[in-house]
């Protein structure tokens, strides 16, 4: 292959672009591989569509050595199959809904579970045809309230989607751990800093699920890692340690103190110790128990209000809390006025007319200062099975760097930010439950398969390449993925068909060369470009040509080195 930039369709950029917010954004756009074509949809032009066509490429080969076979569905589907699994009403406002022009209700797919089942329910009948592993490079949309950080949050995205069928969970386990090896040799080839972190499985449903995260400081999920143990999760699939339950008789009756203009933590633990109510002037914040009023809305029902509870030295963090009601929505309630028995900043858990879910840390036996359900009150004392019973736990709390390790026990927990690349699920029999997806099993009997599901955000894996590999002169794509092996750079007058010449004898040898022939443009600017453009490997065309040398650029190292041209 062989592009000149004197014909090609490209157009680099200077300046950073006023709505880029993250790097790979600013990058891609500057050096003319996509473009803004609608709040979340991008166009990939030339030299981004070879990037994204080389990463799905590694992706197919990976898939095919594992068994997998591609097939390809429609992105608009009708209502019907999502009605059946739930989905149409679980995903809510994140789908794009419409009606034909007979009045059929249709969906752009956000994901293809049901699809992939009704195919295997249609063509597989036998307990011979298994297992199988069916897979598809397809676009995906979500309606994202807010489209943002480029091609990491947008409204359409290309995703490899893979759904392996299994006749027992023997089966399912092996397909899965295939899978989770296949997806480590495709991010190892694409150059990915990546961690494999447990997850919580969402909308997918199953049981097993993990997420490959690639390290980013500006990635939207928060993982933890524990260096004593391997243990690795995302936060919002990480789980408390609960203490071991106190004595009730060992607590005093509970006391109610006028607390005026405490509706916080810092300021309740302020007077709290100034007054030393109960006697102490070493109160925490640790000490208190915070509790919190939450919207729950589930998917085609009415909204209900749910407390939940939690140490006052820990903010609630409510894509815990989403992950742990799922398929609910969940919002902080403000319709105070609505509700005058709620006293804002002074709720406490006895007596209190709501659903009510506690942190695990929050066990019987535990004492608490917390609101007393009264304008401007506080309770000391208040024993959790003696004052007050929660109706269950949830993991809401927000984890922190320095929490003990829930695997070990041992260590402590470090926090870093990653951007989900790959995320894997042992589905189980959801789907095929749902369609009645049955085989003849070997003793003649139905047999039902189990579902796992595999998903590789491709255009997103573009994006978080380029967060990991770039410097400040633009981007330095791995050799595995990088639009072109060679960018050839006519850096003397008159030499652009010499470099044209040069990067056609690349090209014959099976390079992909990018020959910067342009007549009317500077040197300075080529190498600029070619900086930003960010090939692997650069040879320029330049003063010793004559001589019959050139002059060979490591793109990622900076190594410079006069070669004759017979050992390009």
């Amino acid at each position: 292959m062989l592009l000149r930039m004197s014909t090609l369709f490209l157009r680099t950029l200077r300046e950073d672009p006023a709505e880029a917010e993250v790097a790979s954004h600013r990058l891609l756009l500057r050096a003319g591989m996509i473009r803004r074509a609608a709040p979340g949809g991008f166009t990939w032009l030339p030299l981004g569509k070879l990037v994204l066509d080389r990463v799905t490429q590694v992706v197919r080969e990976e898939m095919a050595a594992i068994g997998g076979q591609e097939v390809l569905f429609p992105a608009l589907l009708p209502r019907e199959p999502y009605e059946a699994s739930g989905r149409w009403t679980e995903y809510g406002p994140d789908i794009f809904t419409l009606k034909d022009r007979r009045g059929a209700d249709h969906l752009l797919a956000p994901t293809h579970e049901e699809m992939f089942a009704l195919l295997v329910r249609d063509l597989l009948t036998s307990y011979k045809d298994f297992p199988v592993i069916l897979y598809q490079v397809q676009s995906k949309f979500r309606d994202e309230a807010r489209p943002r950080a480029g091609l990491l949050r947008g409204r359409e995205f290309l995703m490899k989607d893979a759904y392996s069928f299994d006749l027992d969970d023997a089966g399912l386990a092996a397909a899965y751990a295939r899978h989770r090896e296949a997806y480590q040799r495709i991010f190892d080839r694409l150059g990915l800093d990546y961690t494999i972190v447990s997850a919580m499985s969402g909308a997918m449903g199953g049981s097993a699920s993990e997420e490959f995260l690639a390290a980013a400081a500006v990635g939207e999920d928060t993982f933890v890692g524990c260096a004593h143990c391997d243990y690795a999760a995302n936060t919002e699939a990480v789980s408390t340690s609960a203490p071991p339950a106190g004595d009730l008789a060992a607590h005093l009756a509970l006391e109610v103190h006028d607390t005026p203009d405490t509706p916080t933590i810092d300021t309740l633990v302020d007077l709290a110790n100034a007054r030393r109510l109960g006697g102490r002037d070493d109160w925490t914040a640790a000490d208190t128990l915070k509790n919190v009023v939450l919207t729950v809305t589930p998917p085609g029902a009415e909204p209900y209000l749910l407390a939940i509870g939690v140490p006052g030295d820990r903010e609630v963090d409510l894509r815990r809390v989403e992950a742990a009601l799922h398929p609910a929505g969940v919002a902080m309630f403000d319709a105070w006025a609505e509700r005058p028995d709620l006293v804002r900043g002074y709720i406490g858990p006895q007596k209190l007319d709501l659903r009510y879910l506690v942190d695990p840390r929050i066990v019987s036996g535990t004492a608490w200062l917390t609101g007393a359900n009264e304008p401007g009150r506080h309770a000391i004392n208040v024993v959790c099975g003696r004052d007050f019973t929660p109706d269950g736990t949830i993991e809401a709390a927000e984890v922190r760097a320095g929490d003990p390790c829930p695997a070990c026990g041992t260590g402590t927990l470090t926090i870093r930010r990653g951007i989900e690349i790959g995320h894997i699920f042992q589905l189980g029999r959801r789907f095929t439950d749902a369609f009645r997806v049955d085989a003849l099993g070997p003793d003649g009997k139905p047999a039902r398969p189990t579902m796992g599901s595999y998903g590789i955000g491709i255009s997103r894996a573009v994006a978080a390449i380029a967060e990991q590999h770039y410097d400040e002169r633009g981007l330095v794509w791995p050799r595995e993925v990088a639009p072109c092996d060679v960018h050839v750079i006519a850096a003397g007058k008159d030499l652009g068909p010499a470099a044209v010449e040069l990067g056609g004898r690349l090209a014959a040898r099976g390079l992909r060369v990018l020959v910067d022939d342009r007549a009317q443009v500077s040197a300075g600017v080529k190498f600029t470009d070619a900086e930003l453009i960010g090939i692997p490997e650069a040879v320029v065309v330049g003063r010793r040509f004559a001589e019959g040398y050139v002059e060979r650029r490591d793109r990622a190292t900076g190594e410079r080195s006069e070669v004759p041209l017979d050992q390009v």
